[in-house]
């Protein structure tokens, strides 16, 4: 951890929380309920781990109002993973990482960086981009070029962004490429992971609205829209030209096809396929659990009497 110490009642106050206990109490690092040790704080946020309320090391413990008398000494919140989430950003250890290295990174003349943006090494910010304030890009990444990132955004490493999009119009000899001349356009707010890849658009543009976060290893196709404060966990792919509203959910393993619409709100369970645009918010699950391959083939047969009916 970074070595920093905050009383009880800091922290308290970080999250509008009601205190409980000795408000001098320092507390030098964040732990689980179930590993913690002394000085440490942690969080009750998942009913499965309450079988370790009484029984963990740690010193003080943020909990929901429901356990508010389980406790000697903590913090009280409505919502105990948020308040965690708040206070971790305490003790980040190295908010700049890159602060004690001589820049390694290309920024092409005609680009546009704000001077509060960090950059790691070997970084490399094509022709016409545009990064904004107090933004993060980290080492290894590149900006192919039409990039645009708004304010406190932050690409992690290894990423591709606006590289060309998979546009080839086929023959009878082949297939002719299709210049790739619109823009990727990422909005406040917005993490990707690292490894991602977004092309920019063909025509149009490739949109990223604000608030998104990617995990690491997901693909986003040229001419796609995602709409704001979706969240994306890792190895997931959307084809070209697919427009998805707020609030996607899309679990590990997904993907959704090319030129459909997603409504606001939408769940998408881990390892599902997409084929058809979704019109209404909901839950959506494609997927069967494993099993051994003769109990598989008796289902699979199951499976299929079923959807021709």
């Amino acid at each position: 951890m970074s070595g920093q110490s905050y009383s009880l009642n800091e922290l308290a106050k970080e999250v509008n929380g009601e205190l409980v206990g000795d408000s001098s109490l320092q507390i030098s690092s964040i732990g689980t309920i179930q590993h913690s040790s002394p000085g440490c704080i942690t969080f009750l946020a998942n009913s499965k781990y309450k079988k370790y309320l009484n029984n963990t090391s740690a010193s003080a413990i943020i909990v929901s109002p429901k356990f508010k008398d389980k406790i000697k000494a903590g913090i009280v919140v409505n919502d105990p993973y948020l308040a965690y989430a708040k206070i971790s950003s305490l003790y980040k250890q190295y908010p700049n990482p890159y602060d004690s290295k001589q820049p390694t990174y290309f920024i092409h003349e005609s680009s546009d960086v704000d001077e509060s943006v960090i950059i790691g090494p070997n970084v490399f910010i094509g022709p016409d981009c545009k990064i904004g304030q107090d933004s993060i890009i980290h080492a290894n990444t590149s900006l192919a070029m039409n990039v645009e990132i708004g304010k406190n955004s932050i690409v992690h490493f290894n990423s591709v962004l606006g590289s060309d999009g998979f546009g080839y119009a086929p023959h009878k000899n082949g297939y002719t490429k299709i210049e790739q001349l619109g823009k990727l356009i990422i909005g406040d707010n917005v993490e990707i992971g690292a490894g991602c890849t977004i092309d920019r658009g063909a025509i149009e543009n490739t949109e990223i609205h604000n608030g998104v976060k990617l995990d690491n290893l997901v693909h986003i196709a040229h001419n796609v829209i995602l709409g704001e404060n979706s969240a994306i966990a890792a190895s997931c792919a959307i084809a070209g030209s697919t427009i998805i509203g707020k609030n996607l959910q899309m679990g590990g393993l997904s993907g959704i096809l090319g030129h459909l619409q997603i409504a606001d709100d939408v769940q998408i369970g881990a390892h599902t396929l997409i084929t058809k645009s979704i019109n209404k918010p909901g839950n959506y699950v494609g997927i069967m659990p494993a099993q051994e391959h003769k109990d598989w083939a008796k289902s699979s047969v199951f499976i299929k009497r079923r959807t021709s009916k």
